[in-house]
């Protein structure tokens, strides 16, 4: 193929001249830490998913390590988590105390092979979460089938915001689910993330710990009759407000959330169409039932028939202007588990061959048409 002066990149956030108003209000009401603007924006998203309590904070990360401790989750517990997944959700166990035990996931869907899960449960299981890898929900269902009920299942739905198994949106499929607004994710706040429960004592435990373990909030205390009050704090939390600055912009990009979506959708469609007659290449599941919320097009290489090895295919690729990445990683590969726990590749083959073959190509909403047609047209030509 002729080789263009492009450059595609694999993710970039869609934000325009919207958001940048929408950052006008707090800027001048000096309202900048977590306030009005947030709490409107946990009012949508919880109505958006159809879940009674949602709770903003900085990062997927800290509402993970929120969500662990909301369940009671400490030293002595396990947690089964997925082999294949961003280093995080297992760290998040780490902040608590416990231990993550890990689990290896299905090479077809990238979530959690549930037969690994149920051999890894022991008497000290305390949770397991469950990854919906690259927008594509986990399927709950089965989990909860397979597992003792006094075993929660956590959703780490940091990929997810939008997506569905069945009818029933990502977010309130587990006890409790955390969602990211980092800019690789379909929508935005920079750093940023959601907490969602349908429980209201879960709920309120992750609010008081989001703010330093405060009784009382600050709209409360700024907003109330009593400008002497301060909050009583009865228990150890952290600072992991999401500002109003954030909350303004997220607003805005949840009203987008379903487009985006149906446009990701379109394109991904595009591409298991296009890309169908490729021997080597594995393109993603779609769900049987449900909503693929496509965060990203993660695609699994073959080694023993495509042309060049993963890693040549992606350098190749990026010579002609178009970025790739692998899906994510395997824990049990990185460094500080390999050496903690003792761990070696071939104790969970999937989400070894995951790590080694994955590819990601671009799927986002500021890509064109041509963009599109332009990555067939490369990958073809190999």
């Amino acid at each position: 193929m002729t080789v263009e002066h492009r450059r595609i990149q694999i993710s970039q956030p869609s934000t325009g001249e919207e958001e940048w108003l929408a950052l006008r209000e707090p800027l001048e009401s000096g309202w900048l830490t977590h306030g009005p603007k947030v709490t409107a924006f946990e009012r949508a998203f919880a109505e958006r998913h159809r879940i009674p309590h949602a709770m903003a904070v900085t990062s997927a990360t800290t509402g993970l390590h929120l969500a662990m401790l909301a369940l009671g989750i400490g030293p002595g517990d396990e947690v089964i988590v997925p082999a294949f997944t961003w280093v995080s959700t297992a760290n998040c166990v780490l902040y608590c105390g416990a231990v993550p035990v890990l689990a290896d996931v299905d090479r077809k869907t990238f979530n959690l092979d549930v037969a690994d899960v149920v051999k890894r449960v022991t008497p000290r299981t305390k949770a397991v979460i469950a990854v919906h890898l690259f927008g594509l929900c986990a399927d709950i269902d089965e989990l909860r089938a397979a597992l003792p009920h006094s075993i929660e299942i956590v959703e780490d739905a940091a990929c997810a915001a939008g997506g569905a198994l069945g009818e029933r949106p990502a977010g309130g499929l587990g006890r409790i689910g955390v969602f990211s607004f980092h800019p690789r994710k379909s929508i935005t706040t920079g750093e940023g993330g959601m907490v969602t429960t349908a429980d209201a004592e879960l709920a309120e435990r992750v609010r008081v710990l989001r703010n330093h373990g405060a009784s009382v909030s600050e709209e409360e205390r700024h907003h109330g009759p009593r400008p002497y009050l301060l909050p009583d704090f009865d228990s150890i939390g952290f600072n992991y407000r999401m500002t109003d600055l954030q909350g303004a912009v997220g607003l805005v990009q949840l009203g987008k959330l379903d487009r985006f979506i149906d446009e990701r959708s379109h394109w991904a469609a595009f591409y298991r169409r296009e890309l169908a007659d490729i021997p080597w290449l594995t393109l993603p599941a779609e769900p049987n039932h449900g909503r693929h919320a496509w965060q990203a097009f993660v695609t699994y290489v073959d080694p023993e028939t495509a042309p060049q090895p993963r890693d040549v295919i992606m350098e190749q690729l990026q010579k002609v202007g178009i970025s790739t990445r692998p899906g994510t990683h395997a824990v049990h590969m990185l460094g500080y588990y390999r050496r903690s726990f003792d761990l070696k590749p071939d104790d969970y083959p999937a989400a070894r061959d995951c790590d080694r073959q994955t590819m990601a190509i671009p799927l986002h909403n500021r890509m064109s048409e041509d963009d599109y047609r332009y990555i067939v047209q490369a990958i073809h030509s190999l």
